[in-house]
C-alpha cells in the first residue's frame, strides 16, 4: 500500500512539474532505468574555456564569452577571382562579430605561381600581397595589399582576431636551374622574385646537403628544406622575415599551418617560439594518438580530424554511440580545433547536428563560410554560437548515447551553470530523463526547439525532449 501511495504522489508531482497530466507509469519506469545509466566524464581539468593564448587589445570578445571563442573560415575553394574577396569579407566582419564570432581564418595571402587565379597554396613570393606585378597579375586572387590591410584593421576594430594560412611545406613558381644534387634542372631558383625577400635556390630544397627528403613532399612541388639556415632565418628568425613581418607589420594574430604532415613538428614549435601568436596545424589523420603527438611536439593546436570522422560515421551511419569514442578535444580540449566542413571536406550529411555537437563541446569550433552564408540556416547557427559563447562552459560528461540519441552535459565554470545538449537523429520526438547539476530549478531549451519549461527534482533529475532530426540545449532559465 505504501509503494502505491508513493508512486501516485510521484505521478502528481511530475504532472505539476511539466504542467500536464500525461506523466504515466512508463515515464516513471524510464526514470528508474535512467538512474542506472553510467555517466562518462570525458574531460578532467579546472573547467576553464579554450584560450588562443594571445593577449591584446582585441581579446575583449574572448573575455566576454564564458564559453570561449568561435572561428570563421572566411573562404572556400575557388572563391570568385578578380581581386574582390578581401572587400567581400570586409562587408561581413561586423555582422560576424555581432553574432559572436571572434576570429577569421584567411586563405594564403601571398602571390602564388598562378597569380590572380591562385588560391595561394602554390606560394612563390611570401612578401607579395598583391602589390607586385609578377606571375601575370598585380593583385592576388583576393585583392591588393592595401585591401588586405584594410580588412585586418576592420576585423581588429570589431575585436576579432585574424589568422593567416601559412604554406611552409612547398613552393612553386621558381625558375629552372642546374641542380648538382639531382643532376638535372629543377624549378628551385627564387632569386628574382619581385619583393627581393627570402631568396632561395636548390640548396634550400630537398634533396640537398641536409638529406634526400623530410617527412613528406606534396604534389610534385619543390619541397622546402627547413634544416637550411637560410630557410630558418627567413621563415621565423629574422626580424624582417616571413613570420615576424606577418605578425608585426601585417598584424596577423595567428596561423593556420597547411599540410604539416610534410615536415617535422619541430618546425612549428620553432615558429611559435620565435614568432608567437595562435597556431593550428592541418595534420590530416583520424588517429587521435597521432594528433596528440603532433600537437604536443609542435606546441600547437591541431584540427580535430578524429572528431570530424567520428561525426561523419555517427550522423550519417545512424550510430550516435560513436560520439563516445576518443577525440582530440577529449584528450586535450585546449589544443583541439573542431570543424564540420572546410575547403577540402564536405562529407557530413547532417550538418545541423554536427554544428550543435561542436558548438556545445569543448575545443575551438570553426564555422565554414559556405555553411554560414549559403547552405545552412544562419539564424540557427547564430543561436548555437550564442549558446557556445554563453552556456558551453566547464568539463564534459556524456549522459546517454545510442544509435539515435546523444545527451551530454557541460558542467559549468566560474559561476556559469553550463548546459545539457540533446541530439536526436531519429524521425520522431524523443524524451529522456537526465541528471543535471541543478536542484529544484526551472530550465529551458535555449534553441526554442522545445517549449517545455521543466523543473529539476531535488536530486537534479529532469525529463527533457528533442524534436526529430534535430537538437535541444538546456540550461537554467535565466
Amino acid at each position: 500500500m505504501k509503494n502505491t501511495i508513493t508512486k501516485s504522489l510521484l505521478i502528481v508531482l511530475l504532472a505539476s512539474i511539466y504542467g500536464c497530466n500525461n506523466v504515466d507509469d512508463g515515464r516513471i519506469s524510464k526514470l528508474e532505468t535512467a538512474k542506472n545509466n553510467k555517466i562518462i566524464n570525458v574531460t578532467h581539468h579546472d573547467g576553464r574555456p579554450f584560450s588562443t593564448g594571445v593577449s591584446g587589445v582585441n581579446d575583449a570578445k574572448y573575455i566576454a564569452n564564458p564559453g570561449g571563442g568561435v572561428m570563421m573560415q572566411a573562404f572556400y575553394w575557388d572563391v570568385p577571382s578578380g581581386g574582390n574577396w578581401w572587400n567581400t569579407i570586409g562587408t561581413k566582419v561586423t555582422e560576424w562579430s555581432n553574432a559572436g564570432i571572434g576570429s577569421i581564418w584567411l586563405p594564403p595571402v601571398s602571390k602564388g605561381q598562378n597569380g590572380g587565379f591562385s588560391m595561394g597554396y602554390d606560394p612563390c613570393d611570401y612578401f607579395d600581397f598583391g602589390n607586385y606585378n609578377q606571375n601575370g597579375s598585380i593583385e592576388t586572387r583576393f585583392g591588393s595589399k592595401t585591401e588586405l590591410e584594410s580588412l585586418i584593421t576592420k576585423a581588429h576594430t570589431e575585436n576579432m582576431k585574424v589568422y593567416a594560412d601559412m604554406v611552409l611545406n612547398h613552393n612553386s613558381g621558381g625558375k629552372l636551374e642546374n641542380n648538382p644534387f639531382t643532376g638535372t634542372q629543377t624549378w628551385t631558383k627564387f632569386t628574382t622574385i619581385s619583393s627581393g625577400k627570402f631568396p632561395r635556390t636548390y640548396a634550400d630544397f630537398y634533396k640537398n646537403s641536409y638529406g634526400n627528403n623530410d617527412e613528406g613532399s606534396f604534389g610534385g612541388y619543390p619541397d622546402l628544406c627547413h634544416a637550411s639556415p637560410n630557410v630558418k632565418s627567413w621563415l621565423w628568425q629574422r626580424v624582417d622575415g616571413v613570420g615576424k613581418y606577418y605578425k608585426n607589420t601585417m598584424k596577423f594574430d595567428g596561423w593556420r599551418f597547411d599540410y604539416v604532415k610534410g615536415f617535422g613538428p619541430w618546425v612549428i614549435n620553432q615558429w611559435n617560439a620565435n614568432v608567437g601568436g595562435f597556431s593550428v596545424g592541418e595534420y590530416w589523420d583520424a588517429n587521435v594518438n597521432t594528433l596528440e603527438w603532433w600537437a604536443n611536439n609542435a606546441n600547437s593546436s591541431v584540427f580535430d580530424f578524429a572528431c570530424y570522422y567520428k561525426m561523419h560515421d555517427a550522423f550519417d551511419g545512424n550510430n550516435l554511440a560513436l560520439l563516445n569514442d576518443d577525440m582530440m578535444w577529449k584528450r586535450n580540449p585546449f589544443k583541439a580545433v573542431t570543424f564540420v566542413s572546410n575547403h577540402d571536406t564536405n562529407n557530413i550529411g547532417n550538418k545541423n547536428l554536427a554544428y550543435a555537437y561542436i558548438l556545445t563541446s569543448e575545443g575551438y569550433p570553426t564555422i565554414f563560410y559556405r555553411d554560414y552564408e549559403e547552405w545552412l540556416n544562419k539564424a540557427k547557427l547564430n543561436n548555437l554560437i550564442w549558446i557556445h559563447n554563453n552556456k558551453a562552459t566547464g568539463t564534459s560528461s556524456i549522459l546517454y548515447a545510442d544509435d539515435d540519441e546523444y545527451v551530454a552535459r557541460r558542467n559549468g565554470y566560474n559561476g556559469n551553470p553550463g548546459l545539457i545538449v540533446y541530439l536526436n537523429n531519429s524521425s520522431s520526438w524523443q524524451e529522456r530523463w537526465v541528471p543535471t547539476n541543478w536542484n529544484n530549478t526551472q530550465i529551458k531549451d535555449f534553441t526554442g526547439n522545445s517549449t517545455w519549461y521543466p523543473t529539476t527534482q531535488s536530486g537534479g533529475w529532469v525529463l527533457i525532449q528533442c524534436p526529430p532530426n534535430s537538437y535541444s540545449v538546456w540550461s537554467i532559465n535565466i
